[in-house]
């Protein structure tokens, strides 16, 4: 059976309206005749699909083709390795893709850059979990470009806390080697650095329901990009960095960021319970904005 075609970006309405439906569900009980199916949100069991955000150009002249994703349970966080179940191709099937996938919608994870003359060729991330194959189709078509304001307005500033046409993404490095080797259950330093334009200032996630906005302000957090995620345990524990209406993520009604360092230096301490080879990513995000940087842990047995 041909894969079901995932090709067009899930736009603001449609994304608006899932996110709406997902907390509708979450905030009452699921009575059997009560609740249509297509409306209950689960917190496992279910799969992951691959999205196309849109393209960005280069100075070059090359471009950057982004891409996000869904993972469609409330919880649970799944785990796909580079091959036959998360490939991208041409070129593939690394093309930077995440294998540790975070719950609900995860809007633009990662970008891969084709060259100038990519013409009417289509880059295509094929997912499978479960036994369900999703795929994502990146074209150059003049609808799906890239600009800030619907970069903003997809992750729920753009119109919620002015227009934000100021607005800088924010920097981030990560001090010291991008390559790290630890033994299990050894504790691994890491310290980012981030700073930002300071606009917009902070404010908290608004109160009602269902919410429409994140908190603005910069916020940073590390999270497991690729490797299993469940076995990392970060020091202090570390915010969500996708959107969760209960708690503990800058989309939860009421979330405020954290008080900033005053040398705009995060540390935080990862644990590994397994080894194996990881990446860890961080975020540091305006609320419009983001930037990453990611670190590569090699973990051996102890």
């Amino acid at each position: 059976m041909r894969p079901s075609r995932t090709a067009v970006r899930l736009g603001s309405l449609f994304r608006g309206a899932l996110l709406a439906a997902a907390l509708a569900a979450a905030a009452q009980p699921a009575l059997q005749g009560q609740i249509p199916s297509s409306r209950i949100v689960y917190s496992s069991g279910q799969t992951v699909a691959p999205a196309y955000e849109g393209w960005e150009p280069n100075p070059d002249g090359s471009f950057n083709l982004v891409f996000g994703y869904m993972n469609r349970n409330l919880d649970e966080r799944l785990d796909i390795p580079i091959g036959p179940h998360n490939r991208i191709e041409p070129g593939g099937p690394d093309r930077g893709q995440p294998t540790h996938f975070l719950p609900r919608r995860n809007r633009f994870a990662f970008s891969v850059r084709v060259p100038a003359d990519f013409g009417d060729r289509e880059l295509v991330w094929t997912l499978t979990s479960r036994g369900r194959t999703e795929q994502a189709f990146a074209t150059l078509r003049p609808e799906y470009v890239l600009d800030g304001i619907i970069i903003m307005r997809d992750t729920g500033f753009f119109g919620q806390w002015g227009d934000g046409r100021n607005n800088q993404a924010p920097e981030v490095r990560v001090e010291g080697d991008s390559d790290r080797t630890v033994a299990v259950g050894e504790p691994l330093a890491l310290v980012a650095v981030a700073g930002d334009d300071g606009y917009p200032e902070p404010r908290p996630a608004p109160l009602q329901l269902p919410a429409r906005a994140t908190a603005v302000g910069l916020r940073v957090a590390w999270f497991v990009y690729r490797g299993p995620g469940g076995a990392v345990t970060f020091d202090p524990e570390q915010f969500r960095t996708y959107p969760d209406y209960r708690f503990n993520s800058p989309w939860t009604p009421g979330w405020t960021p954290p008080a900033l360092p005053a040398d705009g230096r995060f540390p935080v301490s990862a644990t590994f319970r397994e080894p194996g080879e990881y990446v860890l990513r961080v975020m540091a995000h305006d609320g419009g904005f983001h930037a990453t940087a990611d670190v590569a842990v090699t973990v051996r047995p102890r």
